[in-house]
């Protein structure tokens, strides 16, 4: 495993200045999962902590759901889009193969300064591109403007196999945002860590379509264009590796664990999370989910939380966030973020 604790360059504070997210309008049911994947909506239920999911349209793809979440969270931010220095989009499903999804969304709201580009880290993508975006800001990187939008965007549903309880009960599709600028000192991004370890690549994979197995009659007839996942490595990996990561943080950047006052992770799995939460060693933390309702949306979970969260009103002003991702690769990222509130800049 590779990755080490880190801020945020040491120049100028990032941190958020608005939130948005798109849930497409499909709600699909543990009734109708279960009936396609051979089991009953309780075992749904009872094994993930799952009730419903939402589907794209036939006519959404990647990039709808994404500029649908953007232009929610820069209106949230009041930021125009021609503000933009950086556009970044996480996702593992993005609409074709290239160009980047976060070009298509680019020129749909306008922001024809920014540059744009997508980032996989799979579940853990928001958390990877967030820390990129900011270390950008920060650093001040050539960027034509003090502002980046960052988002989570995937839609599974395209890729799981309906029939493989272990995923097709799982999934939804959706979107969140955040928007990225200057704060004042002593608030937004404080540190984090990125980690990956490729020796566990085939624990979560889509195994064709790419220049290694191109689409062809026989990939499709072997399933290698669906999503496969070894659920009981990856629970392994996830209840070992996500304390450790979160304790390596905070011993890093001497955050004491009661200091942290929200827990917002990656929505994979209810019953996961449960297990999880209690070797955390956060004991004054908040957690936030949104998986009974939203399913495992991949790269889009945590900011979709983290909106939810926010216009429920529940952050104050200079309270402390803690974000986790875990996914394929396998990868794992983890950041400190303390709340600026009003969201309108320094």
């Amino acid at each position: 495993m590779t990755g080490q604790p880190a801020g945020t360059s040491g120049g100028r504070p990032i941190g958020i200045l608005g939130t948005g997210s798109y849930l497409p309008a499909e709600t699909v049911s543990n009734e109708l999962v279960a009936e396609r994947a051979g089991v009953t909506p309780d075992w749904i239920s009872a094994k993930t902590g799952i009730h419903r999911r939402r589907y794209a349209a036939d006519h959404e793809a990647t990039s709808d759901l994404a500029v649908e979440a953007a232009r929610a969270a820069l209106a949230d931010a009041g930021i125009r889009a021609d503000q933009l220095g950086w556009i970044v989009v996480a996702t593992s499903t993005p609409d074709h193969p290239q160009p980047a999804t976060a070009c298509l969304v680019q020129h749909r709201i306008g922001a024809t300064g920014a540059a744009a580009f997508d980032l996989n880290a799979v579940c853990s993508g928001f958390v990877f591109a967030l820390v990129t975006a900011a270390g950008l800001l920060s650093a001040g990187s050539g960027a034509p403007a003090p502002y980046a939008l960052v988002i989570g965007a995937d839609v599974y549903s395209r890729i799981i196999d309906r029939t493989d309880r272990r995923t097709a009960v799982l999934f939804g599709d959706g979107a969140g945002a955040v928007v990225l600028g200057p704060v004042r000192p002593g608030y937004g991004l404080g540190g984090s860590l990125l980690t990956s370890d490729g020796a566990l690549h085939e624990l979560i994979e889509v195994t064709a379509g790419g220049s290694r197995a191109p689409a062809s009659e026989k990939t499709l007839a072997d399933g290698g264009h669906f999503f496969r996942m070894r659920g009981r490595a990856v629970s392994e990996y996830v209840l070992t590796e996500l304390p450790r990561a979160i304790g390596r943080l905070l011993a890093a950047h001497r955050t004491d664990p009661a200091s942290v006052d929200h827990f917002i992770p990656h929505q994979a799995n209810g019953v996961l999370l449960a297990k999880a939460l209690g070797d955390l060693g956060l004991p004054r933390a908040r957690t936030h989910l949104t998986v009974a309702e939203h399913g495992n949306t991949s790269a889009a979970s945590i900011p979709l939380a983290l909106d939810d969260a926010r216009r429920q009103g529940v952050f104050g002003d200079g309270e402390l966030l803690l974000l986790a991702g875990f996914g394929g690769g396998m990868s794992l990222g983890a950041a400190l973020l303390t709340w600026q509130d009003g969201h309108r800049g320094p």
